[in-house]
């Protein structure tokens, strides 16, 4: 066995005498962070063992498929967006937005791969500001824009003639997104309200939910609210009142198809227009629910730190939300691949090698159609 004694300026009581045993390799976490470095590191972690080089290993490979998988699938999904003009709609300004936050979602993770094949703290306090800052931002800015969306796909559905959202209106909202999000980042970054710290097998960093401060206490309940709970509550509200309006509307079609005794008022133009409309719903509520998946384990996480039993949050405990996370940010683009019509039309133009096979018939929406009827009308008139 041996004692090390850490002396440094600042360095915490409960550090001044860390047994480690060397025999069968067993360290404390941190065992490898300089004296300088253990004071931005909270005490809760530094009680834990530190776990098996080969969870560190398994870890940052794990990180290194979602990393490529994250940018391809983000960058492809800016590529086409902002480059095809026909998905450049008021609409589809919500998903570029969202493939954006996801993509820097992914910037940060090399800080995360560098610092598990180092097992621990290697790039300390600046790479755990960078890291905590970057998902932040990208993560509170894609809450509020998978809520934008619902609010999108909401006025769509149900106010399809006066509730279709302009580019002006679209670009008001997302920057309203991101004048609602960076305050939330910086002000940890800056010890405003609240501070980043390494979480976790100290590969990671958010910010602090284990101080027992009520200014910490304050600030934890604070970015619940407002970066969980505003954006779930509207992504629930909107998706709630859009599958009412639906089964209300298709309750009422059959009631007075039964009456006109046919089958069905909708033509099979119609069918495939409402198709459509569908799918990009369909795709948009995915989405919506794995932000509210990957997302609620970590809001719970920081509630248990700031105002429960904080002796259930172990390191690999807390490492599990971490993943989800970022793990949500790498699905996103392939939700859209698999479900957005007129996406996947544009893959198949520019990537016919993927072999996609989606007919132009079947990417028409209910406003593209109205659109194609009123002009008709007028070159009639």
């Amino acid at each position: 066995m041996r004692l090390l004694n850490w002396t440094g300026v600042g360095a915490p009581s409960a550090l001044q005498s860390r047994v480690i045993g060397e025999a069968d390799g067993l360290h404390q976490l941190g065992w490898n962070v300089p004296p300088e470095e253990l004071i931005y590191i909270p005490e809760h972690w530094l009680s834990y063992m530190e776990p098996p080089a080969s969870m560190h290993f398994l870890l940052g490979l794990f990180y290194i498929a979602m990393y490529i998988m994250g940018m391809i699938g983000n960058g492809l999904v800016l590529w086409v967006f902002s480059s095809a003009q026909s998905l450049r709609t008021a609409s589809n300004m919500f998903v570029v937005n969202l493939a954006f936050c996801d993509f820097i979602m992914m910037v940060k993770i090399p800080i995360f791969i560098y610092n598990s094949f180092y097992r621990g703290f290697a790039l300390g306090h600046v790479g755990c500001q960078i890291f905590a800052f970057i998902g932040s931002l990208s993560g509170i800015g894609a809450g509020m824009t998978n809520a934008c969306i619902a609010y999108d796909r909401y006025t769509t559905i149900t106010r399809p003639l006066d509730g279709k959202l302009t580019r002006t209106k679209a670009f008001v909202l997302i920057l309203g997104i991101w004048i609602y999000t960076v305050p939330w980042a910086v002000m940890p970054l800056t010890e405003v309200w609240g501070k980043f710290v390494p979480e976790g097998y100290l590969t990671a960093c958010s910010f602090d939910y284990l101080t027992n401060t009520f200014d910490n206490h304050m600030f934890v309940g604070a970015i619940f609210f407002c970066s969980y709970c505003v954006p779930m509550s509207m992504i629930v509200c909107f998706y709630s009142k859009i599958v009412s309006t639906v089964f209300n509307h298709e309750k009422a079609l059959r009631e007075q198809a039964k009456k006109m005794n046919v089958d069905s008022l909708r033509s099979n133009q119609n069918q495939n227009n409402q198709s459509a409309e569908v799918r990009i719903a369909k795709a948009a509520i995915t989405i919506c629910f794995l932000f509210v998946a990957s997302w609620t384990p970590y809001a719970v996480l920081a509630l248990i730190g700031a105002f429960g039993d904080q002796s259930l949050l172990t390191p690999g405990v807390t490492m599990i939300p971490a993943v989800t996370c970022k793990f949500v940010a790498c699905l996103d683009p392939y939700v859209y691949a698999i479900s957005h019509p007129r996406y996947r039309l544009e893959l198949q133009k520019r990537m016919p090698w993927l072999a996609i096979k989606e007919s132009s018939e079947d990417t028409k929406s209910v406003a593209t159609t109205n659109t194609q009827n009123d002009q008709e009308t007028k070159v009639s008139a």
